[in-house]
């Protein structure tokens, strides 16, 4: 019986996911252009944020479909979208466009599940589960509709997906503090 070999981190779906990084910085560019006050700049900001998040699909459905996953693009994915979301939702904050409390709330569950899943990366690789994805698309569809000039009242659904973003938010962290806590009960059990 043969094993498969394993597979390279340098794949293409591991370089579209580091390529997400390198494009968040221009991300920031095109939102500090616009002041979230220029509709076009803040068009090319949206349409930048909406094309890194798709590729994050991209990029899964290559691992998948190809046999390409990998414990780095297992790691690196959520990275990748934590710092599209963070570096956005920051700039929304500093131009006043989303109360600070906001940003805080997510960036505390999204940092300290991030540090939870390296603290434990020597024992298992923690993927994101259906939750986790449905809160990514959620925060990605509020934060996409903060960034387009949206006229008055359609601009006024913003809030109302971002506040069921942070719910998610926070219940899918509250969720990830059970299962460790679960892991860490079990793990206690076992005779040594």
């Amino acid at each position: 019986m043969t094993t498969a070999p394993p597979v390279s981190p340098w794949n293409i779906a591991n370089v579209v996911t580091v390529a997400r990084i390198f494009l968040v910085p221009v991300f920031a560019v095109f939102v500090a252009l616009s002041g979230m006050e220029h509709s076009g700049w803040r068009m090319a900001a949206c349409a930048l944020f909406v094309f890194i998040s798709a590729t994050d699909f991209v990029d899964g459905w290559l691992a998948r479909s190809r046999n390409l996953v990998t414990d780095f693009g297992k790691l690196a994915d959520p990275i990748a979208d934590k710092a599209l979301i963070g570096t956005a939702l920051v700039l929304l904050s500093y131009y006043g466009d989303l109360p600070w409390w906001v940003t805080v709330v997510i960036l505390v569950r999204e940092i300290g599940i991030t540090v939870w899943r390296m603290a434990i990366l020597r024992r298992t690789v923690v993927a994101a589960d259906r939750g986790g994805k449905l809160k990514t698309v959620l925060q990605i569809t509020a934060v996409a509709w903060y960034l387009w000039p949206w006229p008055s009242p359609l601009d006024a659904v913003g809030p109302w997906l971002m506040g069921a973003a942070v719910i998610l938010t926070v219940l899918t962290g509250m969720d990830y503090l059970w299962k460790a806590f679960k892991t860490r009960e079990s793990e206690s059990k076992r005779p040594s």
